[in-house]
């Protein structure tokens, strides 16, 4: 892979992982405001793809885990986390 290449994987993965914790901390923010399990769910499931992108990242870069472990681990968990969102959707307070 280029130094290109692995330029813009970092800086597009950094990008996600700040907005990703935005999303995750004005989900959770609104949890505690209004106490309703849905938006807990919700912050949670966006804290895992986050946590997706960031540790894919940490795997492939500083562990030297191959940039295909790196992307399935990204992968499993942003079905996971996606799954969390789906029920999040759904809960009836």
């Amino acid at each position: 892979m280029s130094q290109v290449e692995t330029l813009a994987i970092f800086t597009l993965k950094s990008i996600i992982v700040v907005l990703g914790g935005a999303i995750t901390y004005i989900a959770y923010k609104a949890y505690l405001r209004t106490k309703a399990s849905s938006l807990r769910a919700l912050a949670f499931g966006f804290g895992v793809v986050t946590t997706g992108a960031l540790s894919a990242g940490i795997a492939h870069q500083a562990l030297g885990v191959s940039f295909q472990a790196g992307v399935l681990i990204n992968s499993v968990l942003t079905v996971v986390g996606f799954s969390i969102i789906i029920y999040s959707l759904h809960l009836e307070e």
